[in-house]
């Protein structure tokens, strides 16, 4: 067995003893608000707690990204990324009161990502209880400006300005625990906005309502013929427009996500929602504009990758079963820049995204247990070479 197995059912145990740090960094940051492109108090916050519990470094790069960084044994060695972002998609007016319960703990965004956030602030808390050490240094990110029209842009500039080669990363959310990511899909993100000009020299018999057109535009979408190989689907994630009941809706907008294993798919289709949406515009006379939120490459590592062997491995010794699907987080950057990564779930949680979001505080204990074994895995040089 690999020593970095050995001792990760007793980390699991000795972390239940830290129990109490773990669950006030969850808290503490959590009951900040982050939304995305407005994470500076919450970075700030967390820079604090990585300077309190004595990383070697705490530094904020050129984009904002707050950054620990605890120190290796060996200098010739990569560093090993750990992130987390630090955004959730909760507006600030939203009530971010925490209510911490025996086996639980809700509020508003703690799936996604508080928890995630706060496990990784206490790693140099639990590094040191623990007693262990690594060869690399440990780079501890939370990076911002992820979700949504973030699009992941934290991460990108990161990377994009890091001036060393990196071993290997392991990417927290905060759930569902037993999620092991490792490869992402091509993925364009999409918005259909419809607006009905209020001065026209053509008045119609009957005046178009933005709501109606949209709902035209799905109906065609969905006629769409999508491949089994490569697996390909369009996601209609949003919708929304209109003023009241009883008023044409003159204004109204339509979110959509393309995901597919081929790049060139994606564009196709994304070729194909073009030519419905300008032939819409043209048919009902109406201003239709079609925006690109966010895209990504797809890509991956493979299973019998020895990252994902070993992530399966300290899964196994923890009594979890993995469950594997494409993933559209910081992952996806790491592996364009051919940095092996996968990317681990804390916890079980429920209603993710709603005000009463709920994780389970037990399973946790296991979540970070795993991080532990695939950071030390990492750190063997399991990553090395490949």
């Amino acid at each position: 067995m690999p020593t970095y197995l050995e001792n990760l059912s007793e980390y699991a145990d000795a972390l239940r003893t830290l129990k109490e740090t773990i669950i006030t960094n969850i808290v503490l940051l959590g009951q900040e608000p982050a939304p995305t492109f407005k994470e500076k108090t919450r970075s700030q916050l967390f820079l604090d707690r990585l300077s309190d519990f004595g990383v070697d470094e705490c530094t904020i790069d050129g984009y904002q990204n707050p950054i620990g960084i605890i120190r290796g044994t060996t200098k010739d060695k990569a560093p090993i990324f750990v992130v987390a972002h630090m955004d959730t998609a909760v507006s600030k007016d939203v009530n971010h009161n925490y209510v911490v319960n025996e086996e639980t703990i809700t509020g508003a965004g703690i799936m996604d990502n508080s928890v995630g956030v706060g496990a990784l602030a206490s790693l140099p808390f639990i590094f040191k209880s623990l007693g262990l050490k690594f060869e690399s240094d440990i780079v501890l990110a939370g990076v911002i400006q992820s979700i949504g029209r973030g699009n992941l842009r934290g991460i990108r500039h990161l990377l994009k300005t890091w001036s060393t080669p990196i071993r290997g990363a392991v990417c927290i959310e905060g759930g569902e625990l037993g999620r092991l990511n490792y490869s992402s899909y091509g993925m364009i993100r999409g918005e259909i906005e419809c607006a009905i000009p209020m001065e026209s020299g053509f008045e119609p018999q009957f005046k178009p309502n933005a709501i109606l057109i949209l709902n035209e535009i799905i109906n065609q979408i969905l006629q769409l013929c999508l491949p089994q190989r490569p697996r390909s689907r369009i996601i209609i994630g949003k919708i929304s427009g209109g003023h009241k009941h009883g008023l044409i809706a003159y204004e109204a907008a339509l979110g959509f996500e393309i995901q597919s294993d081929s790049d060139s798919m994606v564009k196709t289709i994304f070729g194909d929602i073009t030519d419905i949406v300008n032939g819409a515009g043209h048919e009902y006379r109406v201003d239709l504009k079609l925006n690109t939120i966010s895209s990504l490459h797809a890509s991956r590592v493979g299973y019998a990758h020895p990252l994902v062997k070993s992530a399966v491995a300290a899964m196994h010794r923890l009594n979890l079963k993995p469950v594997s699907e494409p993933s559209e987080s910081e992952l996806s950057i790491f592996l364009a820049h051919d940095i092996p990564a996968v990317t681990l779930g804390v916890t079980r949680g429920r209603d993710y995204h709603r005000e009463g979001a709920t994780m389970e505080i037990e399973p946790m204990f296991n979540g970070i247990a795993q991080i532990l074994g695939v950071i030390l895995a990492i750190d063997s040089g399991v990553c090395d070479g490949v």
